[in-house]
C-alpha cells in the first residue's frame, strides 16, 4: 500500500511526474497525472523535486550560530592554523554550551535541505572525549530527521596533544564513524607518525578516513601523495576524503593534472567549500579525470570566519562563481558536488530520486538544476524518508 503520493514533481529531465513513497522509499515514478489522486497526496505544484543536499563537512561543535555574536580575531601575521586552534579554544570557553550550539545550527541545515551530514569533532588531549560523546547525545536526538556521520577529529594534532591516539582509537568505540587527522607535515611535523595513528586506527576499527589539509602548494602535494599510496596499500580505495587540500589549487595546471590521477586510481575524495580567502581545488579537472568531488559548509559563524548560512545550494553557486562555471553543464557538475558527489563519498545507501532510494528530498522553485544554483530559491519543503521535516525556514519535530 502506497503511504504517500506525491504528485506534479518536476524532475531533472524537466516534466512533470507522481512518486509513491512506500516504508520512506521511492515505490514508483510515474508521468504526472498516470495515477489516481487520493486524499493525503502531497502536491508540489511544478516544483524542481531534487534529492536532500549533502552536508559532507561540518564542525557541529564549534559554531557559534544561535550564540552571541563573536567578532573575528585576525591571526597576527598570515593565516596560521596554529593560531586559528588558540583562538578558538578561547572563544570555546566563553560560549554557550555545546548542545545547544550543535541544535542551533543542525535546525539550520535542515531547514535548508540537508538531511545527510558528516560532522567533525574534537577529540584530542585538549577535550577529550567531552565533545564527541555531547554531539553522539544531539544525533541520538535528531536521528529521525537527518543522517549524520561523525569524524573523530583532532583539532589540537596527533602527535603534539598527548594522549590523542589513544583517544581517536576510543572515540570509534563510543560510536564516532570515522577517523579523521590534520596537517600531517606543518602542525605535527611529522607525515609519518601522523598517517601511522589515522590509517593504523581505520585498519583496526574498520572505519573510514578523513582528513583535514590546510597546507600549500607543494607540501600539501606531497601529503596527498603519502595519503594516496597508503590508501591503495590498504585496500580502502572509496573509503578515503581530504577535506580543504587548499594546495591544490596552487599547482601548475600539468602537476594539478598528475596528482588528479593519482587521486582518482586511488579513490580518494576532494572535499571542498571554496572559502574567498584561499586557493581551492579545480573542481573541473578533478571531476574530468574521474575524481570524486564533494562539498560542505565547513565552519558556520566560529573562530575561522563569520560567515554561513547552511545552505548547500547557496555553497554550490559559490563554488560555481569561484570556478567560472557558466554552462548549464558547468552549473549542474556544481549541483552534483553538494548532492550525488557528496552521496558518493559518504557512501549512502539509497540516495537520489529513483525507484527504491529513500525518500529524503527538497523542493525548489525552479524549472531545472542550472537556475536553482544560480538563485538558490526559497522557500522550501524537505522531507526524509516521504515525511515533511521542515518548511519555510522552520524544522516540524512530529
Amino acid at each position: 500500500m502506497t503511504d504517500t503520493l506525491f504528485i506534479n514533481a518536476r524532475l531533472a529531465d524537466g516534466a512533470l511526474h507522481d512518486i509513491a513513497v512506500e516504508d520512506g522509499r521511492i515505490a514508483a515514478i510515474t508521468p504526472a497525472g498516470s495515477v489516481a489522486v487520493k486524499s493525503g497526496s502531497v502536491d508540489i505544484a511544478g516544483d524542481l523535486l531534487a534529492p536532500s543536499f549533502v552536508e559532507g563537512h561540518i564542525h557541529l561543535d564549534t559554531s557559534f550560530y544561535g550564540d552571541a555574536w563573536i567578532p573575528h580575531k585576525p591571526c597576527t601575521s598570515e593565516f596560521d592554523v596554529h593560531e586559528r586552534v588558540a583562538f578558538q579554544a578561547e572563544n570555546m570557553a566563553a560560549a554557550a554550551p555545546i548542545d545547544k550550539r550543535a541544535r542551533d545550527q543542525l535546525d539550520l541545515c535542515i531547514a535548508q535541505g540537508s538531511v545527510q551530514m558528516r560532522s567533525h569533532v574534537m577529540v584530542d588531549g585538549s577535550v577529550g572525549l567531552t565533545s564527541l560523546e555531547t554531539i553522539l547525545r544531539v544525533r541520538e536526538d535528531y536521528k529521525d530527521i537527518i543522517d549524520i556521520q561523525l569524524v573523530a577529529f583532532p583539532q589540537s594534532g596527533i602527535l603534539k596533544s598527548p594522549g590523542t591516539p589513544e583517544l581517536l582509537d576510543a572515540a570509534i568505540g563510543l560510536g564516532a564513524d570515522l577517523v579523521g587527522g590534520l596537517d600531517p607535515l606543518s602542525f605535527d611535523r611529522d607525515i609519518k607518525g601522523h598517517l601511522d595513528v589515522v590509517f593504523g586506527i581505520a585498519e583496526k576499527r574498520g572505519v573510514d578516513v578523513d582528513i583535514h589539509l590546510h597546507d600549500a602548494g607543494t607540501l600539501g602535494a606531497m601529503t596527498i601523495e603519502d595519503i594516496c599510496a597508503r590508501t591503495t596499500a590498504l585496500g580502502m580505495q572509496g573509503h578515503v576524503a581530504v577535506s580543504h587540500a587548499y594546495g591544490l589549487g596552487d599547482l601548475s595546471m600539468d602537476a594539478a593534472r598528475k596528482i588528479a590521477g593519482l587521486l582518482a586510481r586511488s579513490g580518494v575524495s576532494i572535499m571542498t567549500n571554496a572559502p574567498g580567502n584561499h586557493n581551492f581545488p579545480p573542481v573541473a579537472l578533478l571531476r574530468a579525470a574521474g575524481v570524486t568531488v564533494f562539498s560542505g559548509s565547513d565552519n558556520i559563524r566560529d573562530s575561522w570566519w563569520p560567515f554561513g548560512d547552511g545552505d548547500m545550494l547557496r555553497r554550490a553557486e559559490i563554488i560555481a562563481y569561484r570556478s567560472g562555471f557558466f554552462t548549464d553543464a558547468e552549473l549542474n557538475a556544481a549541483f552534483d558536488v553538494v548532492t550525488i558527489g557528496g552521496a558518493k563519498a559518504l557512501r549512502l545507501e539509497g540516495y537520489g530520486i529513483e525507484v527504491g532510494a529513500k525518500a529524503d528530498f527538497v523542493t525548489l522553485a525552479a524549472q531545472h538544476t542550472p537556475e536553482a544554483v544560480v538563485a538558490f530559491p526559497k522557500p522550501r519543503r524537505v522531507f526524509k524518508s516521504g515525511r515533511l521535516v521542515a518548511e519555510n525556514g522552520a524544522v516540524i519535530r512530529q
